[in-house]
């Protein structure tokens, strides 16, 4: 049988081991009186989210997004209310992807809920993992919400890559949209940057102020320069 798309990612069994260390966590959070016998198998749930994330359509929304992203969250663990809560959203932010679908961020949320309720997290935090995925639409967090923070600051540290990183970052996105007419697509891109650089902040964490914010303004600036040349 051919290795699935998901199993051939170097840091598979990595991620497969760090995503069953925190479902059996929160799992055991919400039955700490249960024994491990008691609880679903993480595993199971880890496969699939593992193989969404390898799906063929993708280019930037990969598994290697999947790992930055979890390696942004635990870099700004200390700024969050329930860390383990922020990891959940991370694994589900983007675990329903359609380039040529505008609801993937309500999909991957209610994707969550059935599958951590059916995992035997409990419903309120299900619904908090929810909530967190719909926040990556505009990743415009309320004042105060340490945990939606931490989320957006971890999804959107990608623009404050070295040149190099940034331009790859942008390419993997064009080739996303390869559907897309280059006039089209050149219209909807510079809206998107522009949405973001009007933002009172891009970044909200103290450390994401400080290191990612002015060199973030500078790539966006600088591909909305190309784009509109």
């Amino acid at each position: 049988m051919p290795e699935s798309r998901a199993a051939a990612h170097p840091r598979y069994e990595a991620l497969l081991a760090e995503w069953c260390e925190l479902l059996r966590r929160c799992q055991e959070a919400t039955a700490p009186h249960g024994g491990p016998a008691e609880l679903p198998d993480p595993a199971p749930y880890g496969r699939d989210l593992l193989e969404r994330w390898a799906e063929p359509q993708r280019r930037y929304h990969t598994l290697d997004h999947l790992v930055t992203v979890l390696a942004r969250t635990t870099e700004l663990t200390v700024y969050a209310h329930d860390p383990d809560t922020v990891a959940l959203a991370a694994w589900f932010h983007d675990a329903v992807y359609r380039p040529d679908r505008s609801e993937n961020e309500e999909r991957s949320a209610a994707l969550a809920v059935r599958a951590l309720t059916e995992a035997g997290v409990g419903q309120d935090r299900a619904a908090e993992v929810a909530r967190l995925v719909r926040l990556t639409v505009d990743h415009d967090p309320a004042d105060g919400d340490a945990d939606g923070e931490v989320l957006c600051d971890a999804d959107l540290a990608v623009l404050a890559g070295d040149p190099a990183q940034y331009a790859a970052y942008a390419a993997a996105v064009r080739e996303e949209f390869a559907f897309v007419p280059d006039d089209a697509f050149r219209a909807g891109r510079s809206d998107i940057l522009r949405r973001l650089l009007d933002l009172p902040r891009l970044f909200r964490t103290d450390y994401g102020r400080d290191q990612w914010e002015g060199v973030a303004h500078r790539n966006i600036a600088t591909e909305l320069e190309l784009l509109e040349a």
